[in-house]
């Protein structure tokens, strides 16, 4: 059992509660992969690798959910496993987002298709080793993805608890599906074609803020929370109060992500911060330095966004014209209101004060980070 602390809402002992979790249902599954054949190996190890460490915050805002409606801070090691499968979740999207942006790394590692490809080539196997890099990660992908579903099943709730929490389980997973196709629509658009029209920037803005509602709010924040609650017996009042706390913030949370996308450390962020740049994500960040940019800078900026070969002197200059636009200022904006409406819905729920005062930590932690 682990004991939450409101000052430190994802402490070293939840962290190590949701680690462990993890290594045990891994510990499990390894002689299963081994006995169906030793060749699966890499499966296992790089599951292993890219669930070790993390945030944590995706089971944070369900330990805190739980703990806010049950009234108590003492976590039952049921409900740290029940927790500690969403991110095993969230690493399954991880990987298959690796494979649609072609990302290089990872929490600082290669990711996953990139190490998939470079067994093909150090085997020397036939075929292309990128494709069976994709290969490799999208079946890691789907792998976890069914794991996740086991893991919760298998952490020892009751069949009633079971019962309470598997719709927003079922939800979460068709929420985070259609939001990735929705954001693989979002980036066949053009930004900058798009941007040269008052109504074309509106459209632009909503999709956006469309994909973050549902491929990142929603499953980052909205559904741990409902799934934390849920599992401790909340009724429709308070379900209702915890998604209209965290909406808001899981936009807030994904905007913020986004600035760090380009803007971030990345010894702190584990990620290339020219790689949103060179692959062309289309962000609210984005998506307002090409609303609000003159002519000649947002033609400027639609040389360098997309270009895959970037480089150093390319980013920097990417990122004057984002500041000259104002777009960073009008997204800082963004996060701090939609921060405001997070915690204005908080502070009327019905939950207990030392859940309440979980929970706002939480966010701000979410919202006020650097990685």
């Amino acid at each position: 059992m682990v004991r939450l602390d409101s000052g430190t809402p994802v402490s070293d002992d939840f962290r190590a509660a949701v680690s462990r979790s993890i290594e045990a249902f891994l510990d499990h599954q390894a002689p299963i992969l081994n006995d169906l054949h030793p060749a699966t190996a890499p499966l296992i190890e790089r599951a292993r690798l890219f669930t070790d460490g993390g945030k944590r915050l995706r089971p944070a805002f369900c330990a805190w959910a739980w703990a806010a409606v049950a009234n108590t801070l003492d976590l039952p090691d049921a409900v740290a496993r029940a927790a500690a499968s969403l991110d095993v979740l969230h690493v399954s999207a991880l990987v298959h987002d690796d494979v649609m942006d072609a990302s290089a790394y990872r929490r600082g590692a290669p990711a996953a298709p990139r190490q998939f490809e470079a067994d093909h080539r150090e085997a020397g196997w036939r075929g292309d080793p990128e494709q069976f890099g994709r290969a490799g990660a999208i079946l890691l992908g789907d792998l976890l993805l069914v794991w996740s579903e086991e893991m919760f099943r298998r952490s020892g709730l009751t069949t009633d608890e079971l019962e309470r929490g598997r719709p927003h389980l079922e939800a979460v997973r068709t929420e985070v599906t259609a939001g990735q196709y929705l954001d693989v629509l979002a980036q066949a658009r053009d930004p900058y074609t798009i941007s040269r029209t008052e109504e074309g920037r509106e459209q632009l803005a909503d999709l956006v803020k469309t994909v973050v509602t549902w491929k990142s709010a929603s499953y980052t924040i909205r559904r741990p929370l409902l799934l934390g609650a849920a599992i401790a017996g909340a009724d429709a009042v308070q379900l209702g109060a915890l998604t209209s706390f965290a909406q808001p913030l899981g936009r807030a949370f994904q905007y913020r992500d986004d600035v760090l996308g380009i803007y971030g450390d990345e010894s702190l962020t584990g990620k290339d911060s020219g790689e949103d740049l060179r692959v062309g994500k289309l962000t609210l960040l984005a998506a307002e330095a090409f609303g609000r940019s003159t002519d000649e800078d947002a033609a400027e900026l639609a040389t360098l966004f997309g270009n895959p070969d970037l480089d150093a002197a390319g980013v920097a200059r990417a990122r004057e014209l984002i500041d000259a636009s104002g777009a960073r200022e009008a997204v800082e904006e963004e996060i701090r209101r939609e921060f405001d409406l997070a915690l204005a819905a908080l502070a009327s729920a019905e939950l207990s004060e030392e859940g309440r005062a979980g929970l706002t930590a939480l966010a701000k932690l979410a919202v006020r980070r650097n990685f």
